[in-house]
């Protein structure tokens, strides 16, 4: 049987890399947990700030809003 030659593209590694896991929560069950975490500037939440995370679209509207209209904005 005569071997044969690939072309290594890298393709086969990205193929191989297992997705994380995702996690269902309850935004109750972490507010107090990120709000602590960032009052106290823990560094691990900084680990986290360019990951992205999926929430509500009226979650995301009352959250705007809230920034927006804030004491300074």
């Amino acid at each position: 049987m005569r071997q044969r030659l690939r072309l290594y593209t890298g393709e086969e590694q990205r193929a191989a890399a297992v997705a994380e896991p995702e996690v269902t929560v309850r935004l109750g069950d972490i507010s107090r947990i990120l709000a602590d975490a960032v009052r106290t500037n823990r560094s691990w939440v900084r680990d986290f700030e360019d990951d992205q995370i999926q929430i509500s679209s009226d979650l995301f509207e009352v959250l705007s809003t809230y920034w927006n209209l804030r004491p300074g904005a």
